[in-house]
């Protein structure tokens, strides 16, 4: 059974009081996080989009306020975020919750991710929940790792069963959902993520990346991202330096970087670690190739984020990739180092041959936005709202 669904347009108002919407913004803590930048991307952009529509209620943690106070003129409400709030305690008050006062009982609670420790204390306010990957189910392979994922899965299931409408980042990820899960008759929706305006990059090429062309790929060193197979592309391509930026401080992490000294290559493949907005912006803006060999992607930002470059992007023909990018990209349907560099050679012979590729790629990027996403959800919180009053 197809459990997605395409939400119609909402209307523009309602008659009486606007339906008070709860969103859970607990992750705003971690504001440098994908989780983090999610919830304040789309906080920021509902907030334009409310007027007339719902009352938002902001879910927020100690000292977030401030992340809004440039939006003062669009009023939203607040929760605080309190350890007593967490569902590890709240489970033990719901069997009274719904009769104590003073409690916040809104139309609607959208936890925004599946990690989620808070629901409401009244079991009747309705939830919808978003889901961005499972991707969980993909690294590792030792007997622990699968007990891990069943208990992962079976909390997942916990909030399913929980809520009446689930929203996912991606197609692939309602799928893979369908794949694992129950879900019922509870509906899933698709809103694609939306892709923020880039920083400014540095003025200067950064003093640790020697001159000449380089490809770059982004990500923190975890097992699904792949990078262990751009050691054999640089062996094939010697002349394209590879920068591979993010969090190396990890096991995954360690494994590459005694490959690449193994092999020969640390003057060829630079691992610089963790680098700053700017930096990774003027890597994004300067680099002759974005590689993205990553095999389990929910949505796939670094993607996009090269493509707003105008940068020709190879990435896997995996899990979400191939929706994201759609017919701009460049996809590596093997990772024997000679069938990649055959793909690499083809992507930048076609930009150099194409005066017009970079701009398709900007205009795809383009069509990501975060308002379009608050929109999406916005229909969603419509159209759950009005089956409730139908129901």
């Amino acid at each position: 059974m197809n459990h997605s669904h395409t939400p119609p347009h909402p209307l523009a108002s309602a008659r009486g009081p606007l339906p008070q919407i709860v969103i859970d913004l607990e992750k705003l803590r971690h504001i440098n996080c994908g989780l983090g930048r999610f919830s304040l991307y789309l906080s920021q952009a509902l907030l334009g989009l409310a007027e007339g529509r719902f009352d938002p209620v902001f879910f927020l943690p100690r000292q977030a306020e401030q992340l809004f106070a440039r939006a003062a003129s669009r009023c939203h409400g607040t929760i605080r975020v309190r350890p007593w709030r967490k569902e590890g305690f709240q489970r033990w008050l719901r069997p009274v919750g719904r009769h104590l006062p003073g409690i916040c009982r809104p139309a609607l609670w959208h936890v925004t991710n599946q990690m989620s420790r808070y629901l409401p204390l009244d079991d009747r306010v309705p939830v919808v929940l978003t889901i961005h990957d499972l991707n969980f189910l993909y690294s590792g392979t030792a007997a622990q790792d699968g007990r891990h994922r069943r208990r992962k899965l079976a909390d997942i299931q916990r909030r399913i069963d929980r809520a009446v409408a689930i929203v996912t980042d991606s197609r692939y990820v309602a799928d893979d959902l369908a794949a694992h899960v129950e879900l019922a008759e509870t509906p899933v929706y698709v809103v694609p993520l939306g892709l923020a305006p880039p920083p400014a990059a540095s003025p200067e090429r950064p003093a640790w990346l020697p001159a000449g062309p380089f490809g770059f790929s982004v990500g923190n060193f975890l097992p699904h991202k792949n990078f262990q197979t751009l050691l054999g592309l640089a062996e094939q391509r010697p002349n394209l330096r590879l920068v591979i930026a993010g969090k190396q401080a990890t096991p995954y992490g360690e494994q590459v970087a005694q490959a690449i000294q193994h092999r020969g290559l640390t003057d060829r493949v630079l691992l610089p670690g963790i680098v700053s907005d700017a930096d990774r912006q003027w890597l994004y803006e300067h680099c002759d190739i974005f590689l993205f060999p990553s095999i389990t992607e929910g949505f796939g930002f670094p993607v996009l984020e090269a493509m707003q470059c105008g940068k020709p992007v190879v990435m896997s023909r995996r899990t979400s990739l191939p929706e994201i990018a759609g017919d701009e990209g460049f996809f590596f349907d093997s990772y024997e180092p000679a069938a990649m560099a055959t793909v690499v050679d083809t992507a930048r012979q076609t930009f150099a041959a194409d005066p017009q590729a970079a701009d398709r790629c900007r205009q795809h990027a383009a069509q990501f936005s975060w308002r379009a996403t608050a929109e999406g959800y916005t229909r969603v919180y419509a159209e759950v709202l009005a089956g409730l009053s139908a129901g």
